[in-house]
């Protein structure tokens, strides 16, 4: 008696043949007993994701570099933009000292009050400069040793200067206007309260 095909009876009784296609079953089944089919097949796929995996590195080392030049030049381009702004203040403010140089205080302060009142934050910041060179000058009539308005106030001690704590709070502002450029958006109270402090220390020294 032959033997019973039993591949072909499952097939004559299944009414149809297998579908070729990815057998998983028989992929996951080679790479646990390691077979060599499933082990190339798999080790396809590790190389796929390693490929995926350096084009990965490649484009973020690119992009890193490309934002660290695009950082080193807006940061120099930032320095710039201060020493230009530092320049036309020191600008301003030899300007207004030549203009005003000999003028009685009184008068410079009435200048700098007429700055206040104006709608423009620009004559509020050009007030708030001509009070630091008025502060400034008084100081060095008084003899207090350093060469700019900040050493000056080093040098003072609260126990000399009652509003010594205004000064310093009033000369950050100008500080500010200096430094900060456009970038500083000075308002109406604020520049108020600057000018304030500034009148505050000037009547506490004399002027």
């Amino acid at each position: 008696m032959s033997p019973i095909n039993l591949t072909a009876t499952s097939s004559a009784t299944s009414g149809f043949s297998a579908s070729p296609g990815i057998n998983i079953f028989g992929f996951l089944s080679g790479l646990f007993s390691g077979d060599t089919t499933s082990s190339i097949a798999s080790s396809g796929v590790f190389d796929v994701l390693g490929i995926l995996w350096l084009i990965f590195v490649l484009l973020s080392f690119s992009l890193s570099i490309f934002m660290l030049v695009l950082y080193g030049y807006a940061s120099t381009r930032r320095w710039e933009y201060y020493a230009q702004a530092d320049r036309e203040l020191r600008e301003a403010e030899r300007q207004y000292d030549e203009q005003f140089r000999g003028l009685r205080k009184n008068n410079r302060l009435e200048d700098i009050l007429e700055h206040l009142e104006s709608p423009s934050p620009n004559d509020w910041k050009l007030a708030i400069i001509e009070a630091d060179i008025v502060l400034d000058e008084l100081l060095k009539e008084r003899g207090f040793a350093g060469n700019t308005l900040g050493e000056r106030l080093k040098s003072i001690s609260p126990n000399q200067m009652e509003s010594l704590s205004d000064a310093w709070e009033a000369h950050k502002v100008r500080n500010r206007i200096a430094h900060d450029g456009a970038d500083f958006v000075l308002t109406r109270r604020i520049a108020e309260d600057t000018i304030n402090r500034y009148r505050r220390v000037l009547g506490e020294l004399g002027a």
